[in-house]
This record gives structure tokens, C-alpha cells and sequence, in this order.
């Protein structure tokens, strides 16, 4: 009797595991169906999409070339530089400030090697500053040749005056550093003078009256 029921479970979980296995099957058949159908959806709308694209080709294409040629007017406007932008007397400043930064780079790094007051170490932070220094002049030469040349970059009247005005502050700022920083080293290989006969030597080198 044992046998038989257990027989008879053995075929019941038989028959489950097959309705368990048929009914995994009909769902991805079902999944699969629902896709294909997507996908049909999505192919008709691709055909349609571009029967509309071809019917309408020849009229899009003339109205492009209409819209490219005023565009490229556009463009090539902004390529130009108004004498308004070139004339800019900050154009002037800021050379002359950039002219300034390395003339007075130059004379007081080589005055503060001159003076024996500073170590090694301190020579060559003060050659680091003088060197940032000078990389920050060359970019703004760099931008400023480039605002100010025709054919450089893609810019509005408006947009190169304000870039100018920007490029002045920053310079402006370059050279009042190096200024006050010239002068605190200053004060300090004078304070470092061992006697007055030294103090004098230092002022006479740094041109102080």
C-alpha cells in the first residue's frame, strides 16, 4: 500500500514538474510573441518615418542651403574684428602692463641674486613666482592676439570687449603683485644688511634714495 501511494505522489509531482515546465514555456513564448510584435511596431514606424523623410528630402535640402548660407554669413562675421575691438585702448594697457611684468621681473631677479641677502633656496622661490608670472603673461598675449586677429576665434564685438576687459584685470592684478612683492624682498634684504655701510651698498643697488 506503501508502494503504491508512493507511486502515486511520484507521478502527482511528475505531472506538477511538467505544468510547472509547460507553463514557464507558455510565458516565454507569450514574452516572445509581445517582442516580435514591438518590434514589428517599431520596424512600420522606421518605413514610415523614412517614406516621409524621402517625400520631404527636396524641400528640407533647399530650405538647409537657404538656412547654411545665411548661417555661414553669421559665422563668418563673427571670424572678423571690429576696428572698435582693435582700437581698444585697453589693448594698449595691457601690452604695456605685460612689457612692464617682464622688464621688472628680469632687472629685480637678477638685483636680488646681486645682493647676497637671500639663500638658495629663497632664490629659487623667488625664480618660481617670477616664472608663474611669466606663464600667466604669455596666455594673456596669447588670448589677447587671438581676440584681436581676424580669423582666430568665432566671437561677437561684445564678447571680445568684455574677454579684453577680463584679460586688463587680470594683468592689471599680475603687475601690482610683482610690484608688491619686489618691494616686501626689497625690505627684507634690507633688514638683513649687516651694517650701515651694507644698508647703503643694498639701496644704491636697488636705486632707493
Amino acid at each position: 500500500m506503501i508502494k503504491r501511494g508512493g507511486a502515486i505522489i511520484g507521478v502527482l509531482l511528475f505531472s506538477v514538474t511538467q505544468t510547472h515546465a509547460q507553463s514557464t514555456e507558455l510565458q516565454q513564448l507569450l514574452l516572445n510573441i509581445e517582442k516580435l510584435t514591438q518590434f514589428k511596431a517599431i520596424l512600420s514606424d522606421m518605413k514610415k518615418g523614412y517614406q516621409i523623410y524621402q517625400q520631404g528630402y527636396g524641400t528640407i535640402s533647399n530650405l538647409s542651403k537657404g538656412n547654411f548660407n545665411l548661417h555661414n554669413i553669421y559665422l563668418t562675421g563673427l571670424m572678423a574684428v571690429n576696428p572698435i575691438v582693435r582700437n581698444n585702448p585697453r589693448v594698449g594697457q595691457i601690452i604695456s602692463q605685460q612689457n612692464d611684468i617682464l622688464s621688472e621681473y628680469k632687472r629685480y631677479n637678477g638685483l636680488f641674486r646681486q645682493s647676497g641677502s637671500f639663500t638658495r633656496d629663497e632664490l629659487d622661490y623667488i625664480s618660481n613666482v617670477y616664472n608663474q608670472l611669466v606663464r600667466q603673461s604669455n596666455t594673456n598675449i596669447d588670448d589677447l592676439a587671438s581676440i584681436t586677429t581676424a580669423g582666430k576665434l568665432r566671437m561677437s564685438d561684445d564678447d571680445r570687449l568684455r574677454a579684453i576687459d577680463r584679460i586688463y584685470t587680470g594683468s592689471a592684478d599680475q603687475l601690482q603683485f610683482l610690484r608688491f612683492f619686489n618691494r616686501q624682498a626689497v625690505v627684507l634684504s634690507l633688514q638683513r644688511s649687516k651694517d650701515l655701510n651694507d644698508t647703503q651698498a643694498l639701496k644704491r643697488l636697488y636705486r632707493i634714495n
